[in-house]
């Protein structure tokens, strides 16, 4: 069994595991348990009552937290001619074609986030095998497949996240850093649920949000009272 160290027995002790807190209140939790020292994330955790095995109930997507996350997203985009031109404009940290495609194969991961346009995804298609258990395969479903590279580039740098419910049925997404006010937080925690509120499955029955809880990187799970975007 992991020992558990003393700065987070002290901060265990400050929040009640059997009590669901209201936003605002869970957000002032998260900054007084969190005792790393670093900026620590913040993170939302949400249990949802759908079935992933089913097609139609396997969530994902993305879009912009009103706020973004505090962390600076590294940007590779794949495409050519005035689409690159493009990317570059749009501050694209970096753009190219089979040289990348090279340089992942070699071992080359210095970015968080691909951008394809679809005219390239038969040679992007072939680092599948590197790219997917990575979680930086470019998809249409989260918009990094796509024409539209300035908006891509643009949106994922101004805090675009992606969410995808696991086999679990769970989904984890980033809502910030504890040095952000609590408004921001609050904020970015509201828009994420309202959003995985507009996509819940007509095919899910019963209770969709289950569980809800925010933490931060080393500080205990808080519990959060989601009832008002049922």
């Amino acid at each position: 069994m992991a020992k558990i160290g003393k700065k987070h027995q002290e901060a265990l002790k400050l929040v009640d595991r059997s009590k669901t807190y209201e936003i605002e209140e869970a957000v002032t939790l998260a900054k007084e348990t969190a005792r790393a020292n670093f900026d620590e994330t913040v993170e939302a955790a949400f249990r949802l009552g759908v079935d992933p095995k089913k097609a139609d109930q396997q969530i994902r997507g993305a879009f912009v937290l009103p706020h973004g996350t505090g962390k600076t997203q590294r940007v590779l985009v794949f495409a050519k001619g005035e689409k690159a031109k493009e990317a570059e404009a749009a501050g694209a940290d970096y753009v190219g074609e089979s040289d990348y495609i090279n340089q992942i194969n070699q071992g080359w991961f210095e970015f968080d986030v691909i951008v394809a346009t679809p005219d390239m995804m038969a040679e992007v298609g072939k680092l599948g095998r590197v790219l997917g258990p990575k979680g930086l395969m470019p998809n249409p479903k989260t918009g990094t497949v796509t024409f539209e590279v300035e908006k891509a580039v643009k949106d994922i740098k101004a805090g675009k996240v992606e969410y995808r419910v696991d086999k679990q049925s769970n989904i984890h997404v980033p809502i910030g850093k504890i040095s952000f006010d609590n408004e921001k937080l609050v904020e970015n925690f509201a828009a994420l649920t309202e959003q995985l509120v507009k996509v819940k499955p007509q095919s899910s029955k019963g209770t969709y949000m289950k569980n809800v809880s925010i933490s931060s990187t080393m500080g205990p799970g808080i519990k959060v009272d989601v009832s008002d975007y049922r």
